[in-house]
Parts: C-alpha cells; structure tokens; sequence
C-alpha cells in the first residue's frame, strides 16, 4: 500500500499557524514574542529541512528501511513472515496503533541522546538556541539531524511493520511536535497525566537548570515518567528559554555549526585520546579539568 507522509499537508498549514501566532502576538500584549530576525533565521532553517529531509527521507526510506523489511521478512509460502518466526504486520488499525506507540517510544530516545550525547546535540541545539518560543520556533530544525534520525528507526521495519508506515508514523509525530511550540494553550487538566502538552514543552526548551534535559517525548509524557526526565511547569519559576552558551548570531550557516566549532576546540585543549573522545561523545558540559560541567554534575553542586 502507498501512503502520504502528512507532513506534506502539515507545512502549508505550518506557515499559516505561524502568521496566526504572529499577527495576535503583535497585535495583543506579546509584542516581545517573536523578533523578525529570529524568525527570519528559523524560517530560512525550517526551508532548509524541507528542501534536504525528503532527499535523505527518500535514502532512508528507500534503501534503509525497505532495505531492512524485505531481509527480515521474507515470503515463505507466499506469507511474508519475520525471521523470529510471526507473521509480518498488516495494515490493521492495532497495528497502525502499536506502531505509533513504538514511534513515540523510540523518539523518545532519539531525543534523549541528542541532549546526552554532544556531537549529536551540535545538530539538536539549533532547534533550541532561539531565546524565543514560539511556533516559528517549531521549524528551526537542524539540517544535519535527518542524517542521522533514520537509524534509530531502523528496528521497526527490521521486526515486521511495512516501510511506509513507519514513515506515516514519523510525520504523525512532528505534526503533534509542531504544534507543542505555544506559549497560548494553558495546563490542560486530565490530558495532563498521559499526553506531552504545550506547558511540559515550554519546560523542555528552558534553560534554567531545573529544566534542563527534561521532557523528551513525543506524544506521551509515560517515557519520561517512567525514565525519571518528566518535569512538570511550574507557575511561579520564570522560564528562560535558549541555550546556556549561544550562537549570538542570525547567520542561519553559524547556528548550524557554531557547536560542532565548540566541541573542536575543545578536543584540541588535552593530547589524552579518552579526553578527545568524551568532548565529542561524552554529555554537553563534560571537562577534563572541571572548567566546564555538566548539567548533572551543576545539580549536584
């Protein structure tokens, strides 16, 4: 069966939201809630991904995840069946179900250790550098994220679920990620105690260090309950929102690299090949000397 990534529908409807957001923010007491140049900045990133995400998209969905179902599941006596020995997965609604459950549980570790891992945070810190939060602030995507976003996924076409629907699945979810972008929509009650809302988003783009690296899922908060990275918002702190080291910058080209400048200059400060590694691969912060630290280790103090 052939199927439509939603988001081809969802970035007319981006744009539209957008220019929402903007025109009542202007026009009301939010004046401060979107800077042009800010926009402009996210806006040129969010085109960016739009023009490279279907190329890599394609690659992955093509080769990888096709790739990766049709070695793991071949047709034994005309049933395409899972070398574990089940019957590969149709397209029921459980099915369609289950796998968006899996979805949301593996973006919930793609995003994870894109905070716990540097030199996949040098992609992920674009989409959170902007000290601004809004739904312009949805689309300021890291180009280099989609490179590597497909192998976290490669284990959902590898046990059985059709390539496309795993692909409907990945859209579903930025569609729902997009739209979590708004400080407008108050606590929203019961809904509260299953699904990621807007206030636990706000948390998760904070920079204060109570915040720090909490709320990374998808469409359910269950992961991060569960996993001990769920933090609720709190009234009566007030959010600053941004990066603890900034690119100071609206050149689209140095918010892309500013850290993957960072973390080479970093490398260079120790001749140890352990300390080299750590500075790429270690959590953000991570020192050989102490002189920086990591958001672990600044809670503990």
């Amino acid at each position: 069966m052939n199927f439509t990534n939603p988001l081809v529908y969802g970035i007319p409807c981006f744009l539209g939201l957008i220019l929402l957001e903007l025109t009542y923010s202007k026009t009301h007491k939010q004046k401060n809630l979107y800077e042009w140049k800010d926009l402009g900045s996210s806006l040129f990133m969010g085109v960016g991904s739009v023009v490279l995400a279907p190329l890599i998209k394609t690659i992955s969905a093509i080769i990888i995840f096709n790739y990766l179902y049709e070695l793991c599941n071949p047709m034994v006596d005309g049933i395409r069946t899972n070398i574990l020995g089940w019957q590969s997965f149709g397209y029921s609604w459980p099915v369609w179900i289950l796998c968006q459950f899996l979805d949301d549980f593996t973006y919930y570790w793609f995003h994870r250790q894109n905070h716990m891992v540097r030199f996949l945070w040098a992609a992920h810190i674009v989409h959170h550098s902007s000290d601004n939060f809004n739904l312009g602030t949805a689309v300021r995507n890291g180009w280099f994220t989609i490179l590597y976003k497909p192998l976290f996924y490669m284990w959902l076409p590898a046990i059985g679920f059709p390539p496309e629907m795993v692909i409907v699945c990945l859209g579903i979810e930025a569609l729902w990620q997009f739209q979590l972008h708004s400080t407008y929509i108050p606590k929203l009650g019961i809904i509260e105690k299953v699904f990621n809302t807007h206030t636990m988003h706000q948390v998760h783009h904070a920079k204060n260090l109570e915040y720090m690296d909490k709320n990374h899922g998808g469409f359910l908060n269950m992961f991060d309950k569960l996993f001990g990275t769920w933090k609720e918002l709190d009234e009566d702190i007030t959010i600053e929102y941004g990066v603890t080291k900034p690119p100071n910058s609206y050149n689209p080209l140095v918010i892309l690299t500013h850290e993957y400048k960072d973390i080479w200059n970093d490398m260079k400060k120790s001749s140890n090949i352990y300390h080299k590694f750590m500075y790429a691969f270690g959590p953000p912060g991570w020192s050989h000397d102490g002189s920086t630290l990591t958001i672990k280790q600044m809670r503990n103090e």
